[in-house]
């Protein structure tokens, strides 16, 4: 297994790129919708998410190792110096010339560094912190980069929390086939009579579809809430991209509950945008009208 052992620390390189990017989500991110000036800040964001990410989801390293690959990017993003993590270094300078808070680049190290280290949930409330730390954070970023409300967090947490429920819903086979990692809280498996191994056949049981039925209600219902966040964001772009991601947020919500994540990826189609794109700038003008 690779180890930083190999290497000075401050020069091993940390990141181990997955390829993803950011087309490869299921929501815009720095979008054209979002101001020119701050795209390459929310850019910078998702790329020390991302880095993280993929650290957490190695497969190749020990879980000691991700944990002090993941420590040392905090240390980097807090102006420790070394250039193993550019991802970090480019996010430490995104800070210091937006003047935003470290704690939502720390949030999520604090996530990662669950991921490597847990492998099951118990309980939806369990789910839900993980959550908070996984997903909030990068909502809220995004709102504080633009200079808005902490009023509106709680509707940006809902919606964050339910795109990352549904990203699991989406990945459960693979998470389980490759990392041995279950997001399904184990009690609504217990419930429905289904244990863990269902996630390696290559389709759903009646009870596991029971299962993903469930958190897709409780999924909804983080939508419904997130619904109000486009009221609440004054900026016109942000708002037509919050009111986007609701729409895209039902949609894979919808396409999750016709398929089977098991026998296929259930994804976003490109109509699915389309239509979401300009359900969310009608929606977003209407409150303009409105305010009028």
């Amino acid at each position: 297994m690779s180890s930083l052992t190999d290497a000075h620390p401050a020069a091993a390189a940390l990141e181990t790129p997955s390829g993803k990017g950011r087309g490869d989500e299921n929501f815009p991110v720095g979008s054209f919708l979002i101001r020119k000036d701050l795209r390459p800040h929310v850019h910078a964001f998702y790329r020390f998410a991302r880095n993280a990410d993929d650290v957490a989801d190695n497969p190749l390293l020990s879980a000691d190792d991700k944990l002090r690959r993941l420590d040392r990017m905090g240390e980097i993003l807090d102006g420790a110096p070394g250039e193993g993590s550019p991802a970090a270094a480019a996010m430490r300078q995104s800070l210091a010339e937006t003047g935003t808070t470290a704690q939502h680049c720390h949030d999520v190290l604090r996530a990662f560094r669950l991921d490597a280290t847990k492998r099951r949930y118990q309980d939806w409330p369990d789910l839900m912190d993980y959550c908070r730390y996984s997903a909030s954070p990068v909502g809220r970023q995004l709102l504080d980069l633009h200079g808005e409300s902490r009023d509106t967090w709680p509707a940006s947490d809902a919606l964050c929390s339910a795109l990352q429920v549904l990203n699991h819903l989406q990945d459960c086979a693979d998470d389980y086939r490759n990392l041995d990692r279950v997001y399904l809280p184990l009690e609504l498996m217990d419930e429905a009579g289904v244990a863990v191994a269902a996630l390696a056949a290559r389709a759903s049981s009646p009870g596991l579809r029971r299962v993903l039925d469930r958190l897709l209600d409780l999924t909804d219902r983080l939508v419904d809430n997130a619904g109000e966040l486009p009221n609440g964001v004054r900026a016109r772009g942000l708002r037509w991209e919050s009111a986007t991601i609701v729409g895209l947020a039902r949609r894979l919500s919808r396409r999750l509950r016709r398929g089977d994540p098991l026998a296929a990826r259930v994804a976003l189609s490109k109509g699915d945008f389309a239509a979401a794109l300009i359900g969310g700038i009608v929606r977003g003008g209407a409150r303009v009208a409105a305010e009028r």
